[in-house]
């Protein structure tokens, strides 16, 4: 694939030209990947014969072999992550319950908490879109997360997040239950046919507000568009001109509709072999109590912590493993 990259007219073909080497990104990451498990596993086994011939390693093993540890998870995942879009970059929309500021301001809480992931992950972030709360918080935000398995890993977080806590809005300093939903789809390719009518869509323009408007309040630059029938909802107001924003909001609706039509044939698939499992998509998938004790809690998987500050700061992994892992194999670790 790299010779290929070398020819004169290589580059006649852009759009072909970046998914060569997007694949070839993808095949060196597995042969570093490879690299580092044969590199760590000969480490351990180096200090393991040190031992047997009398010499204090213990600390050093230790060490090398929780080393070893993280990168075998991370091959794991990797292997896992097989579907036919888990390496492909990921649209994130994150949309704020019934229960005003309360919701809002949850909303924002997971805005942050998703962004300090996507940074952890040396993932890139684009905002799509951004409704600010009334008084504080977010309604809703769309972003586009661009990197290797950006959606194989987000997708283990769409469902509705509820959030148990003392108000910081509530004078009398009452506990309150939040809620807010994430979901993560595919941005998918131009070579997948999505067929939209023209005729099923409401296009309305009004003015951009919130992070990342660039004439905020001055034009009519952002779009919503509605598809009818499904009462798909997009919005984007990020690009300067109103061409744009449409441009990027058809391309969030047609990634939408995909998933809606693979969600329908799994539904199909359950109901064909009998099984009776809730689809995730609008369930309630994950709680984060900070009272009256400090808990988080996967539903789906069992999984827990009471380490609750680093999870809210992002770090997810131990989360999106479980769920990962229970998907593959069909039981929690």
């Amino acid at each position: 694939m790299e010779k290929k990259t070398s020819a004169p007219e290589f580059w006649n073909d852009n759009e072909s030209a970046q998914k060569v080497l997007k694949e070839i990104s993808r095949l060196k990451a597995y042969i570093e990947m490879d690299k580092k498990l044969q590199e760590s596993a000969e480490e351990v086994e180096v200090l393991l014969e040190l031992q047997s011939e009398g010499e204090d390693m213990a600390a050093e093993l230790s060490a090398q072999i929780e080393k070893l540890s993280e990168i075998v998870n991370d091959a794991e995942l990797r292997m896992i992550l097989g579907g036919k879009h888990d390496p492909n970059n990921a649209i994130l929309t994150i949309h704020s319950g019934s229960g005003g500021t309360e919701s809002q301001d949850w909303a924002q809480m997971l805005y942050r908490m998703y962004t300090r992931y996507i940074e952890r992950k040396g993932f890139k972030m684009e905002i799509i879109d951004f409704q600010p709360g009334d008084e504080a918080g977010i309604k809703s935000v769309t972003v586009l997360v661009e990197g290797d398995y950006a959606y194989g890993y987000l997708k283990a977080e769409t469902g509705v997040h509820r959030l148990v806590r003392i108000s910081p809005f509530d004078a009398n300093s009452r506990r309150h239950t939040s809620f807010a939903s994430v979901l993560a789809v595919p941005e998918i390719d131009d070579d997948i046919d999505i067929e939209i009518n023209e005729k099923d869509l409401r296009i309305d323009t009004y003015r951009s507000s919130g992070a990342g408007g660039q004439h905020v309040n001055t034009t009519d630059s952002a779009v919503r568009i509605t598809h009818i029938p499904t009462g798909t909802v997009v919005c984007c107001q990020n690009e300067r001109s109103q061409i744009k924003n449409r441009d990027v909001a058809m391309k969030v609706l047609k990634s939408r509709l995909y998933e809606l039509e693979l969600l329908k044939q799994k539904e199909q698939h359950e109901k064909l072999a009998g099984e009776k499992k809730e689809i995730s998509w609008g369930s309630q998938i994950r709680s984060y109590v900070l009272h009256p004790y400090r808990m988080i809690k996967d539903h789906r998987t069992g999984y827990e912590t009471g380490n609750i500050d680093p999870v809210l700061d992002g770090d997810l992994d131990p989360f999106i493993r479980e769920y990962l892992v229970m998907s593959a194999t069909g039981k929690s670790k």
